[in-house]
């Protein structure tokens, strides 16, 4: 690869992307699963129910941490974002994972830079700071480091690649910046225990506060989330944000 084609290909992004691809989840999936310790057998009546009539009973659910009726769904997503992202993610181990390999493919070009709309300025020591947004010189510094570093790990794995080492070598040169994808498979109460610590939401009972690059990804959750069983997110939200 030249070096105009290596400064053509290379992309720096400041956003994430999360595409819901296959929802099976409702809310009168927890209705069924709920009745069944009472009902059993015949819970199987309930199956297609109208959730809207057990809105109590899933708000009972959720404000007395019964959470097993929660699991009885699945949601799988596409994400794509930098690599300290997945680090992040993957320390909740409640979801099913399968991520691009860097053994397999040559990774593409792609870096995460943070919008200047970020917040970068650390305040206060560990455990009680805030972060607060950074002048135009440190915007520069961040863009104009990130950039430059960037350009010249790829070209350095490029290098590696052209002179037949293995891919599972060269990738090591790479950033943590760098985008991967996955599919991410969940449920939805395990998706509630990373809302819980992913989110800074109002009204959380134990308040959260995460990384802004994994916030995003949460928020696009929560928003596919929400519109797929809107009276168990009403529940999650109602009863404080404490997954059940």
């Amino acid at each position: 690869m030249t070096e105009s084609d290596l400064a053509a290909s290379v992309r720096f992004r400041s956003d994430i992307t999360v595409e819901l691809v296959r929802g099976s989840a409702s809310d009168a999936d927890v209705v069924f699963a709920a009745r069944v310790s009472t009902a059993g057998e015949q819970s199987l009546d309930d199956v297609d129910a109208d959730a809207e009539r057990s809105r109590g009973l899933i708000n009972y659910l959720m404000r007395e941490r019964h959470g097993s009726p929660f699991e009885h769904n699945s949601l799988t997503f596409f994400v794509q974002s930098p690599i300290f992202v997945w680090r992040e993610h993957m320390r909740h181990r409640i979801a099913s994972y399968n991520e691009e390999s860097g053994r397999y493919r040559e990774l593409e070009p792609v870096f995460y830079v943070p919008a200047r709309e970020r917040a970068v300025v650390q305040v206060g020591k560990t455990g009680a700071y805030e972060f607060l947004p950074g002048d135009e010189a440190q915007y520069d510094l961040i863009e104009q480091q990130m950039r430059t570093t960037c350009m010249e790990a790829y070209r350095a794995y490029q290098r590696m690649l052209e002179a037949g080492i293995a891919r599972e070598v060269a990738r090591m040169v790479l950033p943590v910046s760098i985008y991967s994808s996955a599919y991410v498979t969940l449920n939805a109460r395990s998706l509630m225990n990373f809302l819980s610590l992913r989110r800074k939401a109002e009204g959380s009972h134990f308040p959260s506060y995460p990384q802004r690059e994994i916030e995003m990804v949460a928020e696009r959750y929560e928003e596919e989330w929400a519109r797929l069983m809107p009276l168990t997110h009403a529940a999650f939200v109602a009863n404080g944000r404490v997954a059940p």
